[in-house]
C-alpha cells in the first residue's frame, strides 16, 4: 500500500518527537550510568533500553502499526545501522576530536537519524517491508 505524501509527512514529524523523547531518554540513562561504569559500556546500555523503548514509540505513535514478536525481534535491525554510526562517530569524536565524554553520544546520535527513520519503517510499516501479509496489523484502520 503506498503512503500518501501527507501521511508520509506526518510519520517523519511523529519520528523526529519519538526520537527527541527516545534520544532524551537514552542520554539521560546514560547520564546516570556514566559514572558507574566505563562510557561505552554505560553508552552500549543505555542504548539497548532506549531502542526498547522506541520500538513501542514508534509502532504505536509514529506508525501506528500493531506491535508483533516478529517486528519486535527484527526491529533491532533497524538500530545496528544507527548504533554502528553512533559507534564510530562517538570513538571519532572523543578520541580524535577530544569531545567530553558526556557530550559525544548526543552529536554521534544526531548523524543517524535518516537511516534509522528510514529502516524502521520498512519493518514497521505494512506494505513497505517484504511481509505484505501483515498489511491488517494498521491500527484503527479495519477492513470491511
Amino acid at each position: 500500500m503506498n503512503t500518501s505524501r501527507k501521511d508520509q509527512l506526518g510519520q517523519i514529524f511523529r519520528f523526529a518527537l519519538v526520537g527527541g523523547v527516545n534520544t532524551g531518554t537514552f542520554f539521560g540513562i546514560y547520564l546516570l550510568l556514566h559514572p558507574w561504569m566505563p562510557y561505552f559500556a554505560a553508552y552500549s546500555l543505555a542504548f539497548v533500553l532506549a531502542m526498547i523503548g522506541s520500538f513501542f514509540m514508534n509502532t504505536y505513535f509514529t506508525y501506528r502499526t500493531r506491535p508483533t514478536w516478529k517486528k519486535f525481534l527484527l526491529f533491532p535491525l533497524t538500530n545496528v545501522t544507527n548504533y554502528v554510526i553512533q559507534s564510530v562517530g562517538l570513538y571519532a569524536l572523543v578520541a580524535w576530536a577530544g569531545m567530553d565524554t558526556r557530550i559525544a553520544p548526543l552529536v554521534a546520535a544526531v548523524v543517524a537519524i535518516p537511516f534509522t527513520f528510514l529502516i524502521s519503517r520498512r519493518i514497521l510499516v505494512p506494505g513497505t517491508a517484504r511481509d505484505e501479509d501483515s498489511e491488517p496489523e494498521r491500527a484503527g484502520r479495519s477492513r470491511v
